[in-house]
């Protein structure tokens, strides 16, 4: 069993893959300040939950944007004698083309390689979860860079936290823009309002990898992923031809396919 881990600013995400198919995933919240032993427990914990275990596992794939985590999986593999494939722009096979490409986050460059094996190039990735992200790989398959926003969660935290009279509210669509009570008024502020960026966005990056590209903006593939990406309201986001919540472990099975030998992918893949 292939065990990929994306490591995230507020989660870590396992999925377990058989043969190149995704079994099951599993989700906790990230702590930061783990050690070894703490990040050995919370994986075992997960894979319980699926009646495995880290003697099942055969081999790791991780992508993390948390060092102290990637150094505590690196201590875990080495105690459990598996190897790992950690996700850098030295190990993920794709050209990056970028001012600085060691600047470029792990799962980033994972969900640029999955989304050009899967989806074809060339394509823009957008990833809602923390931040929001939106990345572009060439027709050459190239990653050529991207935009970054505040997560939605991230808006709505901080509208709670640094007001005084303004609750936390569902992340819930509202039927109208103009909202006519507090909860409703906020939900159209930021739920329709982040609708409103990311298709903005993503029309604008899928034009311009167009023109670089040499294609019609319609050739683009666009993809979305991410933790909130399963949302309802995520389906208002304009432009959007797939929706995949399991696109950055994928694209760690991928990677550790093309890099380590692991097992040829099935096509049920995607």
């Amino acid at each position: 069993m292939l065990l990929a881990i994306d490591i995230g600013n507020s989660n870590v995400t396992i999925g377990r893959f058989r043969n190149g198919t995704l079994a099951g995933t599993r989700r906790a919240v990230t702590n930061p300040r783990a050690g070894s032993d703490e990040l050995e427990l919370l994986l075992d914990g997960l894979l319980r939950l699926d009646d495995a275990s880290f003697a099942d596992v055969s081999a790791i794939a991780c992508a993390s944007v948390v060092p102290a985590l990637t150094a505590a999986l690196e201590t875990v593999a080495a105690r459990r004698e598996r190897p790992l494939v950690i996700a850098t722009v030295g190990t993920v096979p794709l050209p990056v083309r970028v001012e600085r490409p060691g600047e470029v986050g792990a799962d980033r460059l994972v969900n640029a390689l999955a989304a050009a094996r899967l989806h074809g190039t060339p394509a823009v990735i957008a990833d809602f979860g923390t931040a929001t992200t939106f990345d572009c790989v060439a027709a050459d398959g190239a990653y050529v860079g991207g935009a970054i926003a505040p997560g939605l969660e991230l808006g709505l935290e901080a509208l709670a936290a640094r007001t005084a009279k303004l609750p936390r509210v569902e992340l819930r669509a509202p039927d109208r823009a103009i909202g006519r009570d507090t909860v409703s008024a906020i939900q159209a502020g930021t739920v329709l309002g982040y609708q409103a960026l990311a298709s903005g966005l993503l029309t604008r990056t899928r034009r311009e990898l167009a023109e670089l590209s040499g294609v019609a903006p319609e050739e683009v593939h666009t993809i979305m992923t991410g933790g909130l990406s399963a949302a309802p309201w995520a389906t208002g986001v304009e432009g959007v031809d797939v929706i995949d919540p399991d696109l950055t472990l994928k694209g760690l099975a991928i990677l550790h396919a093309e890099v380590s030998g692991g097992e040829p992918l099935e096509l049920g893949l995607g």
